[in-house]
């Protein structure tokens, strides 16, 4: 989990201009998650105190799913599986985000499990 948590501080760095303070990944089963702190850039910061929750909020969900493919590439190459979702989420106090990853099913050829339309029902 390392090498994930080591991914995702060098994509955090690559487009948010800095890299989160700390970072620890986990994987259960078909979910991945990474938990960073210290995630803001002084201009985001600059925005929490001045109340602007929200407008941080969506610039960061909006940078984040713009960028989906990338961040879900290294999980991909870490699992050896396809990731089906990527989910991302912030929190300010504490200064927080999670990036979440659900898998393919180990052995799921096309990632879908059970049934055609991904539902598995």
């Amino acid at each position: 989990m390392s090498a994930l948590s080591s991914a995702m501080v060098a994509l955090h760095r690559e487009h948010f201009g800095r890299g989160p303070g700390a970072t620890e990944s986990y994987i259960s089963g078909d979910l991945v998650v990474s938990i960073l702190s210290d995630i803001y850039t002084p201009v985001e910061k600059t925005l929490v105190r001045a109340g602007k929750h929200e407008q941080v909020r969506n610039l960061r969900s909006l940078h984040q799913y713009a960028l989906e493919e990338e961040f879900k590439k290294p999980v991909e190459e870490l699992t050896g599986r396809r990731v089906l979702a990527f989910l991302s989420f912030v929190h300010f106090e504490p200064d927080t985000a999670a990036e979440v990853f659900l898998l393919a099913p180990q052995g799921a050829e096309d990632g879908l499990g059970a049934s055609e339309n991904g539902s598995g029902v």
